[in-house]
């Protein structure tokens, strides 16, 4: 599931481009054949480089309205408990080891995923300009490449994010390329590219957000991101070491539990449960705790920063109270990279390629990441 690339995605075509003048598409066909020798298996998520602020102010205060009244309207309830965190099959990744007993406070979560609605609220009311919407800073984003890598052409500099592109046939799996796009005017109102839209999706999961973008929103909401802790307990649904947040029947069993990827990964989605991208929240059954889509739907932001043995770290400990997370991002993929956790598995996820829905799967980009399958949930405290 970890890249083994030493580069992501964007620093690859930039590494690659070099400073030729290519337009988007043209770019997106360049082949990484190069690096494949040190790619393997990559989940529907991928990393890609810290997106730089290009001097425009984030929030800006808008009819006097920068902080929206703090509400427990839409949330649930989560007592406290102790609970084992980590993995609980043989699909568990390194970084899911060892499982490690953790106590938590009680605490709210929202019952669904931050929707367009909300979002479009949040910006309204402040201003706020996502992560998506401004352009790469040169200056910065060179700090993480190798000495003397040449300046890409400007226009790959421009305010862009990533989108799936579905092949037509079946693709080597470690070349991520081939269903990731880099694509101009792609934002949380465009979540798909400039042609795409959010009209008449109030109530879909708001994507194409990075870390640095739902943590403003939850500022201005009055609330928080989950602790990477919280959040495992909160899907668990009070359920013990159980794989998913349902129970232990796998996922294609039975009714639909979650909204994920039918077929063959990337190339054919049959779309048995009816969704193709992102599904309206609520649109699948809810955990024991009445908290829905925390497996599929999109990827969600957690507080926490992602350290690779941060749990070797936990299990010294008879119980880690309140687990806030390390202090130091480290991947040893991409060294240079400091990282946030996210969890819950999306819509692109696939039981023979990535079982992103599992409780305890985790994934991890840089905090300026924003990408279309990626959205958030808050939290607040009693």
């Amino acid at each position: 599931m970890k890249p083994n690339c030493k580069y992501c995605f964007f620093i690859l075509m930039l590494f690659l481009l070099g400073t030729s003048a290519r337009s988007q598409d043209t770019a997106h066909q360049i082949s990484i054949d190069t690096v494949h020798n040190h790619a393997s298996k990559i989940c529907c998520n991928k990393n890609i480089p810290k997106r730089f602020d290009n001097g425009v102010s984030s929030i800006q205060k808008k009819n006097n309205a920068a902080t929206a009244p703090a509400s427990k309207s839409g949330m649930k309830w989560i007592a406290g408990d102790t609970f084992l965190m980590g993995g609980d099959n043989d699909q568990a990744r390194s970084d899911e080891f060892p499982k490690h007993l953790v106590q938590v406070n009680g605490f709210y979560m929202d019952e669904t995923e931050v929707t367009n609605e909300q979002f479009s609220n949040f910006v309204a009311a402040t201003g706020y300009i996502t992560t998506a919407e401004k352009d790469v800073n040169w200056d910065d984003l060179k700090k993480q490449l190798p000495p003397n890598t040449p300046m890409p052409d400007s226009e790959m500099l421009k305010a862009a994010s990533l989108v799936f592109e579905q092949t037509n046939d079946v693709v080597s799996l470690t070349d991520y390329s081939q269903w990731w796009q880099w694509k101009h005017g792609a934002n949380w109102r465009h979540p798909h590219g400039p042609s795409s839209s959010i009209e008449g999706m109030e109530k879909f999961p708001v994507v194409q957000v990075s870390w640095e973008d739902a943590n403003a929103y939850c500022s201005w909401a009055g609330k928080r991101l989950p602790t990477e802790a919280e959040w495992e307990y909160a899907a668990r649904g009070g359920l013990k070491n159980n794989m998913y947040s349902w129970g232990n029947a796998p996922v294609d069993s039975g009714i639909f539990h979650c909204n994920y990827w039918q077929g063959s990964f990337p190339n054919q989605n049959d779309t048995a449960d009816q969704f193709y991208f992102a599904a309206p929240v609520k649109s699948f059954p809810p955990n024991s705790f009445g908290l829905y889509d925390m497996s599929g739907n999109v990827w969600e932001w957690c507080s926490d920063l992602y350290n690779n043995s941060y749990y070797q770290n936990c299990s010294k400990q008879k119980v880690s109270n309140n687990p806030t997370g390390p202090l130091v991002s480290y991947d040893p993929d991409e060294p240079l990279v400091s990282k946030r956790v996210m969890r819950g598995g999306s819509f692109l996820c696939n039981e023979s390629y990535c079982s992103g829905y599992r409780n305890a799967s985790r994934m991890k980009s840089s905090s300026d990441t924003s990408m279309e399958h990626v959205g958030f949930r808050c939290v607040s405290n009693k």
